[in-house]
């Protein structure tokens, strides 16, 4: 099987965009803007042969290929053959399971790769018990503070880099050990990933700023929402003004994989996630 491989790159856009999102069911790799900007966390590549496939390395340091076709249209031998030199395929969508041969083939998930979802409604309202302390930080936001909450165009996207810079500061770690370089890729890219976002000032200093990309109709991701944390609330502020500007453009909302860190687990976790979407690893069978 001849098969070439290049580095993931912009001009790869109009190859994979619409594949893509035909595929994915709402996982979040499944949208070019998330493959380009994370290319070299995971290393990605494509391979063009036959079909297409994406080739990476997971955060646990697993080889993978990423199939962009519909795999039920091709016999298992092919994907057997495709295979090898690679762990396993990855990221499966749960209704693409099917397309492999138990008898060849055993699927797995590791928790900390899976997206976490929101429903448009949770977050418009916050309206649970469990999401009470959500709503009284955006209130006590909103009271101590006079908001603006404006769309990032380019003539006032230096504050949100300037926001990135501050955040960037406050973790007290390097760029490379944050997503501060893919986060100001994406703010750089805008218009060529098809990214959009807002901003969000209080007392007329930007102290918050959310990018989103639409994945499939009536579902949108967050890939990235940075902020001041001294201004208490901001964030609960801005996915609920986004959730309420977009309320009849969106279903769901995915806020993307923990990557097994636990802070990050326990903030999306305190959202209150209406599901978890897996992404399935599918691995040779082991003999015997």
């Amino acid at each position: 099987m001849v098969m070439k491989a290049e580095e993931l790159s912009l001009k790869h856009k109009s190859l994979l965009n619409k594949k893509l999102q035909i595929l994915g069911n709402g996982l979040s790799e499944y949208c070019f803007s998330n493959l380009y900007l994370f290319r070299k966390v995971h290393e990605y590549q494509v391979i063009k042969g036959e079909k297409t496939f994406i080739s990476g390395h997971t955060y646990d340091g697993a080889s993978f290929l990423m199939p962009v076709f519909d795999t039920t249209t091709v016999d298992s031998h092919f994907m057997l053959d495709s295979l090898a030199g690679f762990d396993f395929f990855f990221p499966i969508d749960e209704n693409q399971l099917a397309s492999f041969d138990p008898d060849i083939f055993s699927a797995t998930y590791n928790v900390d790769d899976s997206d976490y979802i929101f429903s448009s409604e949770k977050l418009r309202s916050y309206n649970s018990r469990k999401l009470r302390k959500k709503r009284n930080l955006m209130n006590q936001f909103q009271r101590k503070y006079t908001v603006e909450f404006h769309t990032i165009e380019s003539m006032i996207r230096k504050d949100a880099e300037e926001i990135l810079k501050q955040w960037q500061v406050a973790t007290g770690k390097t760029i490379n050990e944050t997503d501060f370089i893919p986060c100001w890729e994406a703010l750089s890219l805008m218009d060529h990933l098809d990214l959009f976002g807002y901003i969000c000032y209080a007392d007329g200093k930007p102290v918050g700023f959310i990018l989103a990309k639409i994945i499939l109709p009536g579902i949108c991701v967050f890939h990235f929402a940075k902020g001041n944390r001294a201004f208490k609330g901001v964030f609960q502020y801005m996915f609920n003004q986004f959730a309420n500007l977009h309320a009849v453009d969106f279903e769901y909302y995915n806020f993307e994989q923990d990557m097994g860190k636990l802070n990050f687990r326990k903030t999306k976790e305190s959202y209150s996630p209406d599901k978890l979407l897996h992404k399935y690893r599918v691995s040779l069978r082991e003999k015997g």
